[in-house]
């Protein structure tokens, strides 16, 4: 599984949030689909559409991401 980067930083450490404004950290793969950084967590309830950055104030649909 190759990890899709952010644009603006070009680091691979997303994370989403839900409806309380909780996060969670997640990967998105070079098929665009968002998984968990830790396996045994669950992505429900979240918002996979909108992903954040952890480096910097980038976010936006996984789908913007860069393939490195």
């Amino acid at each position: 599984m190759k990890k899709m980067l952010c644009p603006q930083c070009k680091i691979a450490a997303m994370y989403v949030k839900n409806a309380a404004g909780e996060r969670l950290l997640v990967y998105v793969t070079d098929q665009g689909e968002v998984v968990p950084k830790d396996p045994s967590q669950s992505l429900e309830g979240f918002d996979v559409s909108e992903v954040f950055c952890l480096g910097c104030s980038w976010h936006g649909s996984p789908k913007r991401l860069v393939r490195y």
